[in-house]
């Protein structure tokens, strides 16, 4: 008999198959409240986290119910724009830019890089509850009446005129910025002080490095939109003269330091999904990233980029023709590192052994959305080209092929991947395969009608419009239904397998990671003995080998407790 192990992997004894775990050590309501524990907290994010994108969800809904007629009867004008603005809002500030960091880099970081929690635990629970204090702010905002500025949060608008509750969403936003500050000064101490023995840069796996970049935004970047605000709510209050030109002041000064932070956010949103496309794709095609090292620094240098492109969104501002050259430039020098990223997946993928799991259309889906919403900002970026497009529809679905089609298709790849290594369940793939495709077709009826929307000359955030854009809208409108229910579905499955679900073991998808070699689900502490690494990332070769030797790993059905380790005549 011999024995295939994948690097890194440590025998379970028996006496420990069924060992205390995160999820059942304590079960009182405070032992979770007052939790250090970083796998508890990413329990908590994604509960706070499930309960806002439903919220956001919900105002998305009737925007595609008023927008069935041209004349929108539903709904008056002032509450179309709560909508959109509760929309926006919600799912930009509340969901997106904490979703996958805060969920999944909170439970997989530490266990990624060998480390028994993240370097500052209380700070982390505090990044929690100011999270949960700001979500609370926004839910009081919409009981009392909502907001109605976008958001954006224009001003003059937003800081002189709007009698809806624009101080309260602000001071909102305002303490969620904190949480995204607080994680990630965490996660750029956790990952340069508590990696394992022989982790090296170039051994840690793509998330870690996605997650790095996504972190040096959020903490440069996050004060700026901070303090922005915090002067729209002086401004608003006590009459400060910051952004109201009658007075002297310059709006414009605020769309400069609203959009430095805010195009860099995108890329909160979307790095952190880069990084699991990685994980998810080095797995299920058993290969080695194809250009590690390439897409490594390509997440460092979007994080740079980012920071210089924040005037294509002003381009018909009257900004000077020279800056506006300069922004296009950039913007399209952004792209590069993108495009090598999509590159290097494709590559990966080439020859590989490819297992079409859940977690792998949910990664092929995000390839193919986030590349349309990638290029199609290019012509966004072009100056003579955004002058017809701008504010128009077309915005709306560029924005929302990344962000949805990005983020959103990323976060569901990652939560389908380690959703067995947080639950010790398994999930029924044959559901998930299709809510994975109802998904995908359901978005792209949703969102591609609004490209030609857009170039015919639809503006956005209007509910009246002309009579022969309404065959579009009623196609936008029926796919938004056809995208509910692929977001209910995995919804119902995953909540089932939390009872029903078959045990997973320690290693359900035959991976290589660190955080595979402990049990699912994993203990509170992590790891018994701190890990060495003395393999290089994604070394998927001993894994080909058991599996061509006959070996019964990688099988979604696989309910194995020992890790992973197979025995082959």
């Amino acid at each position: 008999m011999s024995s295939i192990t994948v690097p890194g992997a440590v025998p379970v004894p028996e006496s420990r198959k069924e060992r205390e775990n995160y999820l059942n050590i304590q079960h009182t309501v405070a032992s979770w409240l007052l939790t250090l524990d970083h796998k508890r907290i990413a329990i908590l994010y994604l509960v706070g986290i499930t309960f806002m994108f439903a919220i956001g969800g919900a105002a998305a809904a009737g925007i595609r119910i008023a927008l069935v007629r041209p004349h929108d009867t539903f709904f008056s004008n002032e509450v179309y724009n709560k909508l959109f603005s509760i929309h926006g809002i919600v799912m930009v500030f509340f969901f997106l830019v904490p979703s996958i960091p805060a969920v999944f880099g909170n439970f997989a970081l530490p266990l990624m890089i060998g480390a028994r929690d993240v370097a500052f635990p209380r700070l982390n629970l505090l990044s929690w509850y100011l999270y949960m204090t700001g979500s609370f702010l926004m839910l009081l905002a919409i009981m009392f009446g909502g907001v109605d500025t976008g958001w954006t949060f224009y001003t003059p608008y937003s800081s002189v005129y709007s009698d809806t509750n624009v101080s309260l969403v602000i001071f909102g936003v305002f303490i969620a910025g904190f949480s995204s500050i607080a994680t990630g000064v965490n996660f750029l101490v956790t990952i340069h002080k508590m990696r394992a023995p022989g982790m090296t840069w170039f051994r840690m796996p793509l998330f870690v490095w996605a997650m790095y970049a996504t972190s040096i935004i959020m903490i440069l970047g996050t004060p700026v939109v901070a303090i922005t605000l915090f002067l729209v709510a002086m401004e608003r209050i006590f009459g400060f003269c910051v952004f109201n030109p009658v007075c002297g002041g310059d709006p414009l000064l605020f769309e400069h330091l609203f959009w430095f932070y805010s195009h860099p956010a995108v890329y909160i949103m979307i790095l952190p999904s880069m990084g699991v496309v990685s994980e998810v794709i080095a797995c299920f095609s058993r290969k080695r990233i194809f250009g590690y090292e390439f897409v490594g620094f390509s997440s460092l240098a979007i994080a740079l980029l980012g920071f210089l492109v924040w005037g294509h969104h002003m381009f018909v501002t009257g900004e000077s023709m020279y800056s506006g050259m300069v922004f296009s430039l950039l913007s399209f020098l952004i792209a590069v590192p993108s495009a090598i990223k999509v590159f290097n997946w494709s590559a990966t993928l080439y020859k590989g052994n490819i297992w079409l799991s859940a977690p792998m259309i949910y990664a092929l889906g995000f390839i193919g959305l986030f590349t349309i919403g990638g290029l199609t900002g290019l012509y966004l970026a072009s100056l003579a080209v955004d002058i017809h497009l701008n504010m128009t529809y077309f915005v709306v679905a560029h924005f929302h092929y990344v962000m949805v089609g990005g983020a959103i298709f990323g976060f569901m790849a990652a939560l389908h991947f380690w959703w067995p290594k947080m639950t010790g369940r398994l999930y029924p793939e044959s559901w998930a395969k299709l809510a994975a495709l109802i998904m995908f077709i359901g978005f792209n009826l949703t969102f591609f009608p609004q490209f030609i929307l857009g170039y015919l000359g639809m503006p956005r955030r209007y509910h009246y419009y002309l009579p022969e854009y309404q065959a579009w809208n009623i196609l936008s409108s029926a796919g938004a239904s056809v995208l509910a229910v692929g977001y209910i579905i995995p919804f119902c499955y995953l909540l089932w397998s939390l009872f029903k679900g078959a045990p997973a073991g320690n290693n359900p998808w035959g991976a290589v990671g660190l955080e595979w070699t402990i049990p699912s689900p994993p203990p509170s502490h992590n790891y018994d003995e701190v890990p060495i690494v003395t393999w290089e990332a994604y070394d998927y070769e001993p894994v080909i080998q058991a599996e061509l030797a006959g070996a019964a790993v990688g099988h979604p059905l696989m309910t194995t407790e020992e890790p992973y380790i197979k025995e082959t005549e």
